[in-house]
């Protein structure tokens, strides 16, 4: 029973000592958003990494999302509803829901290990002590422009897999389930609200911040060599797809009790 007391509180404090470390981070994270002449070579860079180069998986997962839904929705909707509400479901789920959160997760472990392995290899072979000898702030010259590559391509990520679901879904309407083009996008058109796009662009604004900063965090604080490296990146992409679903949730919540 001691044991188990113990190795509770030892979680618990841990749990602690990583929020705390993690909120310091964060701001100074916020305070060298000043240095920009530190950090502006490295946003194209890391746009491209982050964003441009995640545009094939992006593809591969919308495309199936919408292709998946259309297909499910037609299959429940056939006997008891008209078939222009799959439109309407494709649309809906699609773009309140898959877009934003299937790329955000996908994206957390393509992006969120990557960062972290590539941050923990500069901490365990004393780079990033290197940037410091020679009077470089490490966090403003690798941290912010990642956070900031996230907090951008994030939501073109998220509009270009909506747009992708949406034009799967009707094409799975249109040659599986025999939907005409003029039923789907009746049911997109008839059912659209201004939140099918606010909510999801919020959403990954949010995810792309949350994503980039738990991995430059694990990375930042790695140790051990490359166990340590390793430990870094699967970490930063558990914990980053758990806070995904955690905010996906609350912001749902949020939005439950203000309407």
């Amino acid at each position: 029973m001691t044991f188990v007391i113990r190795l509770l509180g030892k979680q618990v404090y841990l749990f602690f000592y990583h929020i705390g470390c993690f909120g310091d981070l964060f701001w100074q994270t916020i305070k060298a958003f000043g240095e920009f002449k530190t950090y502006a070579s490295q946003i194209g860079v890391q746009m491209m990494r982050i964003g441009i180069q995640s545009i094939p998986i992006v593809i591969y997962i919308a495309a199936f999302a919408g292709m998946v839904t259309a297909i499910q929705s037609s299959e429940n909707f056939d006997q008891f509803a008209p078939p222009y509400l799959i439109g309407f479901v494709v649309e809906k789920g699609v773009l309140r829901e898959l877009a934003a959160v299937l790329t955000a997760l996908v994206l957390a472990g393509r992006v969120g290990a990557s960062i972290a392995a590539e941050i923990g290899t500069m901490r365990v072979t004393e780079q990033i002590d290197a940037l410091e000898t020679l009077a470089f702030n490490p966090i403003s010259y690798l941290i912010v422009p990642r956070v900031m590559a996230g907090t951008i391509m994030f939501p073109v990520l998220t509009v270009f897999a909506a747009l992708i679901g949406v034009i799967a879904g009707w094409l799975a309407s249109l040659v599986v389930m025999d939907v005409t083009t003029f039923e789907f996008f009746k049911g997109t058109r008839a059912y659209f609200d201004n939140k099918d796009v606010i909510l999801p662009m919020a959403k990954s604004i949010l995810f792309g911040a949350a994503i980039t900063m738990v991995a430059c965090y694990q990375g930042f604080n790695s140790k051990g060599g490359a166990e340590g490296v390793g430990s870094a990146a699967t970490k930063a992409a558990v914990i980053s797809c758990l806070l995904v679903l955690f905010l996906d949730f609350l912001i749902a919540a949020l939005i439950l009790f203000r309407y």
